[in-house]
């Protein structure tokens, strides 16, 4: 097994690197503390192709490929969580999907844009009694000639209030469960559209999370992505893209972590000597270091996986339940080194803790990764089918 990156890989691994550090670590602590969303560093991303790499160049992608897409969203995560989520709106929960799932016409029509940024998208699944249990949710769309009537609501949506465009799931036929759910590409400035910003949260201020409500909305039936009652099946497939894109994230927070703490153990002085010289904190950080680097190749096999065309869900969930169950660990641990510094904002690590917070929960909870990789092992389900 080759563990080395290419020129390319590099390049764009580089390139992120400069880019987090000049244009958005000058801006976060601000942006964050007035809950600041900068659509234009997400157009300077999308001139910079951070949001094609999975994606054909003939749809405004670099076909650069899954371990490109990891690499950058690593590093963007690694001073930034709330820009992190641009790689799902933008890249695998949309132009992705659509890429995989959607007509030629319907690719020629939204992926360019969304990888540009564009147009920024969003993904309409979970509601308010729908979360993992996908088969809850209200969201029906009613045939009507040449149009589907979308009606019901979606909760906890990134990017609801801004999004240009949703790929939205909902009920074409609810007595058929999970294969009566469709999916649908909806322009968001339709009428009938409500949007709520969702603006008391823990983490990720600079990030715009809401609620929206469809009300019979009016959606071209040439804006279903695939046949009826495909969107469960596109949506299991999506979040094999989502999922290796928040480990990439998870690993982020972890180095940036990583980053902070050392900085501080370097600096700060206790007896007469910087604390780094304690061997209790340097067991603490070997800790953080070994723990995120066994995160990191998870994830990168889990992308390099999916370069090569392979079946990964059992390798995604993997590298998903852990590198986010890490990244919310080690945040304690920063936290305990810093000690009361840690709890100011007047460090990073306050942010960090608040933002890792949230990996074990999005893109499915800890515990379905859980059951999908116990009941892969018991042989009740298999994963990579």
């Amino acid at each position: 097994m080759d563990f080395e990156l290419t020129d390319e890989q590099k390049a764009f691994r580089k390139m992120a690197q400069e880019f987090a550090k000049k244009e958005i670590a000058p801006l976060v602590s601000a942006d964050e503390k007035s809950h600041r969303f900068q659509r234009g560093l997400l157009l300077k991303m999308g001139l910079l192709g951070f949001f094609g790499c999975p994606i054909p160049e003939e749809y405004g992608g670099s076909n650069s490929g899954f371990l490109s897409h990891a690499l950058i969203t690593e590093e963007v995560a690694r001073v930034s969580g709330s820009l992190r989520a641009a790689f799902n709106m933008q890249t695998m929960g949309t132009a992705r999907e659509i890429f995989q799932y959607g007509s030629d016409e319907q690719k020629r029509k939204y992926i360019p844009k969304l990888v540009s940024a564009e147009w920024l998208g969003c993904i309409g699944i979970t509601e308010p009694n729908a979360g993992s249990d996908v088969a809850a949710m209200e969201s029906t769309a009613r045939r009507e000639g040449d149009f589907y009537i979308l009606k019901g609501p979606k909760m906890w949506i990134t990017y609801a209030t801004v999004a240009d465009v949703g790929v939205i799931y909902a009920y074409t036929d609810r007595s058929k469960r999970h294969k009566g759910i469709s999916v649908f590409i909806v322009e968001m400035k339709s009428p009938g559209i409500t949007t709520r910003p969702i603006e008391e949260k823990m983490g990720w201020h600079a990030c715009p999370t809401g609620e929206i409500l469809f009300q019979d909305v009016a959606v071209p039936e040439a804006n279903r992505i695939g046949r009826e009652g495909e969107g469960f099946a596109f949506l299991m497939g999506s979040l094999d893209n989502t999922r290796l894109t928040a480990a990439a994230g998870a690993v982020g927070v972890c180095q940036g972590l990583i980053d902070e703490t050392i900085r501080y153990a370097q600096e700060r002085e206790q007896f007469g000597e910087p604390i780094g010289k304690f061997q209790m904190i340097q067991e603490q950080i070997a800790r953080m270091i070994v723990e995120t680097e066994a995160a990191r190749l998870l994830t990168y096999r889990c992308a390099w996986q999916k370069d090569r065309g392979r079946s990964n869900t059992l390798e995604t969930s993997m590298a998903k339940l852990y590198s986010c169950d890490v990244a919310s660990r080690i945040s304690d641990t920063a936290l305990q080194i810093l000690g009361s510094y840690g709890y100011s904002g007047e460090y990073p690590v306050e942010r960090y803790l608040r933002d890792a917070k949230l990996y074990p929960i999005l893109e499915g909870s800890a515990n379905i990764h859980k059951m999908i990789i116990a009941m892969d092992a018991l042989g009740y389900r298999k994963a990579n089918r």
